[in-house]
């Protein structure tokens, strides 16, 4: 099994830090933030790894390397536009090969047992299968909505204003009353058949303009619930928060 970690973003949000250095570069913990997924990888047995890279691309491939120095084998994917979290997954169809493949961010730490994950897919036979958690607040952010079985039956898109777009737009009322709200955790595992047909014009993004249409016409996606550590890094408030949290207490690799 291999794997695809996002880099590419601009970090906006982190400027001005992001303008000399690159988001998945910024140290928290004593090292940058891009080895918390990669070694979430390793843990998983995932060696064989593809980072997308835009913005200041060359201090992230001059960091990390070959990824020899992680126990990993690296490559990059290179955007001169970005392309979004789906758009560089058509030109990975051959990288990624016959085999389901795991999309993780860059900029999230969490301490998932992803080869519990990975197995669950498989039992499954899903077509994606999604990390999630259990929402604080369940209208303040896009939501995936599983059954009890754990069956992803409908997203629910926040969009300006506090309105939510659903996908499908109707699901049978005696499903509704068993639906509960989760927010995506940034990793998803995904069969190869997902990338099979046409795919939308880049950039676009994987979970509305790729998964949220196969959702829709009733294929097996699922959801993976995890319980344990979670932050992501959105801006510089939250980063200079996690920074102090862990100069003393740096979170597992």
């Amino acid at each position: 099994m291999k794997a695809l970690v996002l880099a590419a973003g601009l970090g906006e949000r982190l400027r001005p830090l992001t303008d000399k250095i690159p988001k998945p570069l910024l140290e928290l913990g004593g090292r940058p933030l891009i080895h918390y997924p990669l070694m979430m990888l390793r843990r998983a047995g995932i060696t064989e790894i593809v980072v997308n890279v835009h913005h200041l691309a060359q201090q992230i491939q001059s960091a990390l390397a070959d990824g020899g120095a992680l126990g990993l084998k690296l490559s990059y994917a290179p955007e001169t536009t970005l392309l979004g979290t789906g758009g560089p997954l058509p030109g990975l169809r051959s990288f990624f090969g016959e085999d389901s493949f795991v999309v993780a961010n860059a900029d999230t730490l969490l301490d998932l047992d992803l080869g519990a994950m990975i197995a669950a897919h498989r039992e499954r036979r899903a077509l994606v299968t999604f990390a999630v958690r259990v929402l604080d607040n369940v209208n303040a952010y896009s939501r995936l909505e599983l059954d009890p079985s754990e069956r992803l039956r409908r997203i629910r898109f926040l969009r300006r204003g506090g309105v939510f777009e659903d996908v499908p737009t109707t699901i049978d009322p005696s499903l509704e009353p068993t639906l509960r709200a989760y927010m995506f955790c940034g990793v998803y595992v995904c069969a190869p058949q997902a990338l099979a047909g046409p795919m939308p014009h880049a950039p676009f993004g994987s979970i509305e303009h790729l998964f949220a249409p196969m959702l829709a016409r009733g294929l097996p996606l699922y959801g993976y619930l995890h319980r344990g550590f979670f932050v992501t890094v959105d801006d510089l408030v939250s980063y200079e928060a996690l920074r102090r949290q862990f100069a003393d207490r740096p979170p597992p690799l």
